[in-house]
């Protein structure tokens, strides 16, 4: 008998609940769908180029340059600082080194003759990474420059060496000659990277030089395994890289070119990640500091002998009370807040410029030239690049006149009017 009430239908069959299935299958598929696509592109991205050509130039143009200007500058110097006459001598270096395990080719003999090498070499290393020449080669010889030379006296550096330290080895890893280098202008002579390897003649010799040294120092064991299997590992990933590029340019090629781009890219990671740990450490010590609580950390350093190249300069910024406060309180917010901004490029790029000001700055006011221009160097990873291309032009166009005042080409006079302005491109 009916009794005029619709029968309840079983649990999950009611049409409520069948539409909330029939939108979780739909939704869910979307949802994996979006995921999938967001995680090619990211494989893409990181896989298929060398991110931030610009910045990873910029960076091996301004380790390699400050570290050649400052070995340049400590030549009278040499021998007490890094040589045989300074106080911490070879005996001292040598047991430390035995000790930490550090790498240092000044440990091998305690020459005089040995030392001025390694010093002029690593002189001339840091030039031609800076220039871009071969560059794979000299960001490995500038490590070892680098290495060689902090290592044998270690309480000798300050905070700007310990960044030089750190960022030599990983530049190693970047593929930092893509652009403003003597490298691309040789690829893009040849067309392509492939045609520049294979009529390369200059490469093969300078890492068959190298290879062979090499084999001498494993043989007679002044260095440990361990930095002897990391040298092994390079110079075995180069001579692969050339075999592909001349008898296999296909799949093996473009399977190292993956790789190569992998590793550039982590290592730029790893060199922002490196500079964000920089200004978070520093910023953070500095709030528990209680000068810089007070707002006065600031007028200390500038009564300081060591650090007052300007007497005049520092004593009038240290007799405002209102300056000194400011520029304490901001130097600590600007280190402690920039890791935090590098969600939003437009706040990043202001605190960018007043670190960048503030270290040169230091600079100026405290006599610390190099220092100041290894931490610019370390936050040019950060610069954008629109930045960067419209500072490589205004370089070009300053190239360009140069060149054009100290050795006009009398046919290109003839070929073009004086007012006609023809298309600039980038340096290198």
């Amino acid at each position: 008998m009916s009794t005029g009430i619709p029968p309840t239908p079983p649990s999950g069959t009611s049409p409520t609940a069948r539409a909330s299935r029939t939108r979780a299958r739909t939704h869910v598929p979307a949802q994996l769908r979006r995921s999938a696509r967001l995680l090619q592109r990211g494989v893409q991205n990181v896989t298929a180029a060398a991110l931030g050509p610009y910045q990873s130039a910029v960076i091996r143009i301004g380790f390699a340059g400050t570290w050649m200007l400052f070995l340049l500058r400590e030549i009278p110097h040499r021998h007490e600082m890094y040589g045989p006459e300074g106080p911490w001598n070879w005996d001292m270096a040598r047991r430390i080194v035995d000790d930490n395990g550090a790498f240092t080719a000044l440990m091998w003999t305690d020459s005089t003759l040995w030392f001025e090498f390694v010093y002029v070499a690593a002189i001339a290393a840091s030039a031609l990474l800076a220039i871009g020449w071969r560059t794979r080669t000299m960001s490995v010889l500038f490590m070892i420059g680098v290495l060689s030379l902090q290592n044998r006296s270690v309480f000798l550096g300050d905070g700007g060496d310990n960044v030089i330290h750190l960022m030599a080895m990983y530049l190693v890893l970047t593929r930092c000659g893509q652009v403003w280098s003597l490298d691309a202008r040789r690829v893009r002579a040849a067309g392509g990277t492939v045609a520049a390897v294979v009529r390369d003649r200059v490469g093969p010799v300078v890492w068959g030089a190298l290879g062979t040294a090499l084999a001498v120092v494993t043989f007679t064991g002044v260095v440990r395994w361990g930095w002897l299997l990391v040298f092994w590992a390079l110079l075995l990933a180069h001579a692969l890289w050339w075999a592909a590029c001349r008898y296999a340019d296909g799949e093996p090629r473009l399977l190292l070119d993956v790789l190569a781009n992998l590793v550039h890219n982590a290592g730029l990671a790893v060199i922002m990640v490196e500079v964000c740990f920089v200004y978070a450490t520093a910023g953070w010590y500095k709030v528990q500091g209680s000068r810089w609580q007070d707002g006065t950390a600031v007028y200390y350093p500038l009564h300081l002998d060591y650090f007052t190249p300007w007497p005049d300069l520092s004593s009038l910024l240290a007799s405002s009370g209102t300056m000194i406060m400011l520029v304490t309180y901001g130097t600590v917010m600007v280190q402690v807040a920039f890791p935090f901004t590098l969600f939003n490029r437009r706040v990043k790029n202001v605190l960018l410029v007043l670190m960048i000001l503030e270290h040169a700055s230091i600079a100026v006011l405290l006599g610390l030239p190099f220092f100041s221009m290894a931490m610019i160097a370390a936050d040019a990873v950060f610069l954008p690049t629109v930045f960067l291309l419209w500072l490589g032009g205004r370089a070009g166009r300053l190239r360009d006149r140069v060149r054009s005042r100290v050795r006009p080409s009398p046919k290109a006079v003839l070929q073009r009017p004086a007012d006609e302005e023809r298309p600039r491109t980038l340096v290198g």
